[in-house]
């Protein structure tokens, strides 16, 4: 998890640098100033490096080290349960047709992206909610 840290942190850094040089070169080449699309992307970009930077070294701290820290461990070390998963839910199914109702809505008309929120809000409701009830309800 450390080395993890220490990518993030180095890439957070270089995003941040990029996004600088990318704002000023803009702003003094383009007629319209600094580019409305890509400065704006970069800086979020460097605040999702800089938060999953600060989330790993957080978690560092909190929890014991992983056999990722251990130069002299094994694969098996780091074996176990990954998650738990449901074996036959149709929640990813509704949500992956929202958003492909979405980004249909976006090239071809506008009430094609509303079925597509509605798809894709219920899916993600379904799949957040599917292990409170029913079956696998605890």
């Amino acid at each position: 998890m450390r080395a993890t840290a220490k990518i993030f942190w180095i890439m957070g850094v270089f995003f941040l640098i990029v996004a600088i040089a990318y704002g000023l070169l803009t702003g003094f080449y383009e007629p319209l100033g600094i580019e409305p699309a890509g400065f704006p992307a970069l800086i979020g970009l460097t605040g999702l490096a800089f938060m999953i930077a600060m989330v790993m070294s957080i978690a560092i701290r909190k929890n014991d080290l992983g056999a990722s820290d251990n130069l002299d461990a094994e694969v098996h070390d780091d074996a176990g349960v990954q998650g738990s998963f449901s074996p036959y839910s149709w929640a990813p199914l509704w949500t992956a047709i929202g958003g492909a109702l979405c980004f249909l809505g976006i090239a071809a008309g506008w009430w094609i992206f509303a079925f597509g929120v509605m798809f894709g809000v219920y899916g993600v409701i379904q799949w957040v909610l599917e292990f409170s009830s029913g079956q696998h309800a605890h």
